[in-house]
């Protein structure tokens, strides 16, 4: 697909982070962007700013894991600009889950759920039949993670799994547009390769009363930078891929029609290598050892 001036991109989770950083490369490419976000403040920062560079914006509170919302976002991006060329399911959360499976809340995962999980499906369901319609080229891009994407992380399982999830249902979907013969496309993002510095590691302050959690943490949340304090203090230096790094490989492989949007890295490439390699063999998921806690 082409990218050109006067098409219509929708960011979820635009506010900041990577997906701020993709509606800045679309708009630098001249396209009209509409801005979903459930940060009200945050929402409007990020859209003052890029009227103040010129871009034509639609800015609205968004809250993915609900459907009449994410219906109501594709009702408005249409009033506002007639079309949408492409659709970036990007809003997701941690869960806040502590110890093993069997220990968590059931309101960790109902959370996660709904957001990483539901508020993709809710996006496919609004947009992806107006895209259609509208008989010209498009591109879907979901937003997943090397973490449950590629092979979990178990000390995150429950961030994990919805990830996991994000990756068989964008699948399902590219067959799907490709069985219609539609002129839109689909993406599995993973941003990185490195750790990025978005707010994902403060999701608790979003996080909804109908989903809160029903006992006190054990430990506080850790913000990223006290993550990164600590890892250094233990002697282990973080790498990290700036957010428009992660923009312009979408940016790329809408261009590409790349269905995995996969930065190259050795260690994601050993990851899938021992994941798969545990599977043909029928072999013990031995590459999960590292990750096992006393």
């Amino acid at each position: 697909m082409e990218l050109r001036p006067g098409q219509v991109a929708v960011v979820t989770g635009a506010a900041s982070g990577i997906g701020l950083a993709m509606v800045r490369r679309f708009a630098a490419e001249g396209l009209k962007v509409v801005l979903a976000d459930v940060e009200e403040a945050a929402l409007e920062k990020a859209a003052a700013a890029l009227r103040d560079e010129g871009a034509a914006v639609h800015a609205r509170v968004v809250d993915v894991s609900d459907r009449d919302s994410v219906v109501a976002l594709a009702d408005a991006a249409y009033d506002a600009f007639g079309t949408v060329h492409v659709l970036c399911n990007n809003a997701g959360v941690g869960s806040g889950a502590e110890g093993r499976m069997w220990e968590h809340e059931p309101n960790d995962w109902k959370w996660a759920f709904s957001v990483n999980v539901w508020g993709v499906f809710h996006g496919v369901q609004a947009f992806v039949p107006r895209m259609i319609a509208d008989g010209g080229p498009g591109h879907v891009v979901n937003t997943s993670s090397g973490d449950g994407g590629i092979a979990p992380l178990p000390t995150a399982s429950v961030y994990a799994v919805t990830k996991a999830a994000v990756v068989t249902m964008t699948e399902s979907l590219y067959a799907h547009l490709r069985a219609e013969g539609a002129p839109v496309g689909a993406s599995v993002l993973f941003p990185g390769p490195h750790m990025l510095r978005t707010g994902l590691w403060e999701s608790h302050r979003n996080r909804p009363d109908r989903y809160a959690k029903e006992r006190p943490r054990r430990t506080p949340y850790r913000s990223l930078d006290q993550w990164e304090a600590a890892m250094k203090e233990a002697g282990k230096e973080v790498a990290f891929t700036p957010v428009e790094e992660v923009a312009e490989l979408v940016v790329d492989g809408i261009r590409a029609d790349r269905f995995w949007m996969l930065p190259a890295s050795e260690h994601s490439d050993r990851q899938i290598r021992a994941r798969s390699t545990s599977m043909l063999e029928r072999a013990n998921p031995a590459y999960l050892e590292s990750f096992i806690l006393d």
